[in-house]
């Protein structure tokens, strides 16, 4: 919290001095911001945005996303094309055991022991521990300590499935920005928070009275009235929200396109996250090491007691090994990753060529009959409804809510239209993409299959290439998928 505790300070004592002196004024129009007789429009100063806790920036750029190799197994999802991916932060490292532990360890203070009836919250958050097991292989040592054990601490989680970890990351953002009001004084935090009425940041900027700020030691105020009120987006002190990575983005990320380049010239193409096509190290001190945790071949998964290959079993600790030229570790072995997107067969060539990803379904705040937005439900979350918003049909950038299977999936991409006899967008899906005409076919390719990438420590070395894909339902968990947190970058960066 070093980085976010110095840049918010910075802010507050540069309120003061802005209150004090300041009064710029607007190149539009000439009159002054913050002055209560020239309209009292107000202009808070702003940095930019802080850092969260365990990201690392990683400046945007365009690369060539997919194969840097031959497409062993001719699925041809993923075959090279030019993107450009914006500004963010990711993660230095996959989430750990201790990390998901300690989001286990706030659901049962909410929902176990301050509640009666919502245990199963708690309960669906719980990684599956029987991922481990083999009909023919001893893994009880595994399903019994390695989530808990604090000798796999800071080991990657496993058996967490999609619709999981995307609630730790809306679970992550809150504490944060919790915290950081906390810090500031601008909320009491409680020890103690209660299923309906424990800290969300969408609920602290929807509902004015969410907090009690009298209770509460410092206050913010409008500049030009004195006014108390709750801090507001445009006062630039909240984080935007945790979220996981496109898949986009996470292989940019992973490629990491800084250190073998020359001005705008790449000198070559990485096919792993780090220069070279091979999988040792070519550094003078760890000259032939591995640099992942891999499966080397059929039954060897860590090499001789005498001369270790990677020296992993299993998942090695998150900061094992090096970090690529973006600073992140284990982007290419360890354990693969969830990433937000939806796959498609067809690949990524057929997205945007700009923040590529499928998977976008818009939301809005429920509203009652009058149009207000509805109090929080049982679990403290604010209902959100697809956004019916009447001027889509006019639009010409999107004309519905749900555009996860737009142009691949949907009515107009159905070649044999004439079947298809339901409205379900998922089950049209599986229609384009059923396995023969016979009625009993089916297909694995629906809206809930979701992208997983990077190689683990199960796999041969070739899943390591970032630009390889597979694809899980998201609501399924293995013994080698977990994943790393992702943010957006507000603004551009400060040189």
């Amino acid at each position: 919290m070093r980085k976010i505790s110095r840049t918010l300070w910075l802010i507050i004592i540069t309120l003061g001095i802005f209150t004090a002196c300041s009064k710029e004024q607007s190149s539009t129009t000439g009159w002054k911001y913050n002055d209560p007789k020239q309209g009292a429009f107000e202009v808070v100063p702003y940095l930019e945005q802080a850092t969260g806790p365990g990201l690392v920036l990683i400046p945007g750029g365009t690369f060539t996303m997919g194969n840097v190799d031959q497409d062993v197994l001719f699925d041809y999802t993923n075959s090279p094309h030019r993107v450009t991916v914006a500004t963010f932060y990711m993660d230095e490292t996959e989430v750990s055991n201790i990390d998901y532990l300690e989001y286990l360890n706030w659901l049962h203070i909410v929902f176990v022991q301050n509640a009666s009836g919502l245990e199963g919250v708690y309960e669906r958050a719980l990684p599956d521990e029987k991922v481990w097991r083999t009909p023919l292989a001893y893994m009880e040592d595994m399903v019994e300590n390695y989530f808990r054990s604090p000798a796999y601490r800071y080991y990657p989680v496993v058996g967490v499935n999609w619709i999981q970890v995307t609630q730790y990351a809306e679970w992550r953002t809150d504490r944060v920005n919790e915290k950081i009001l906390a810090d500031l004084r601008y909320i009491n935090w409680t020890p103690d928070p209660k299923p309906e009425g424990h800290f969300t940041t969408q609920a602290y900027l929807t509902y004015p009275d969410f907090v009690d700020q009298s209770q509460s030691d410092r206050r913010l105020q409008y500049i030009t009235t004195g006014e108390y009120r709750h801090v507001i987006m445009e006062d630039g002190i909240l984080l935007p929200r945790y979220r996981l990575p496109t898949e986009a983005e996470w292989e940019y990320a992973a490629l990491g396109l800084i250190g073998n380049a020359d001005g705008e010239r790449l000198l070559e193409r990485n096919m792993y996250p780090w220069r070279g096509a091979s999988l040792r190290s070519d550094a003078t001190r760890y000259r032939g090491d591995f640099q992942l945790n891999f499966k080397r071949g059929q039954g060897d998964y860590m090499g001789v007691a005498a001369v270790p290959n990677d020296g992993d079993l299993f998942p090695s600790p998150v900061k094992s090994r090096w970090p690529n030229d973006f600073g992140l570790y284990n982007m290419a072995g360890n354990v693969a990753e969830w990433v937000m997107d939806v796959f498609r067969p067809a690949g990524t060539g057929q997205l945007s060529d700009y923040n590529a990803f499928r998977g976008n379904l818009y939301l809005a705040k429920e509203r009652d009959a009058e149009g207000n937005i509805v109090e929080r439900d049982s679990i403290g979350l604010i209902p959100m409804v697809p956004d019916a918003d009447t001027k889509n049909e006019r639009r010409t950038n999107y004309k519905t809510p749900f555009n996860i299977n737009f142009e691949d999936g949907d009515w107009a991409s159905l070649m044999d239209i004439e079947t298809a006899t339901t409205a379900d967008p998922n089950e049209t899906t599986k229609l384009m993409y059923r396995k023969g005409s016979q009625a009993y076919s089916y297909s694995l390719i629906g809206d809930n299959a979701r992208v997983v990438k990077g190689g683990s420590w199960k796999d041969i070395g070739y899943w390591g290439q970032p630009g390889n894909r597979r694809f899980l339902a998201e609501d399924e968990s293995t013994d080698y998928i977990g994943f790393r947190c992702a943010m957006s970058r507000l603004g551009a960066i400060r040189r």
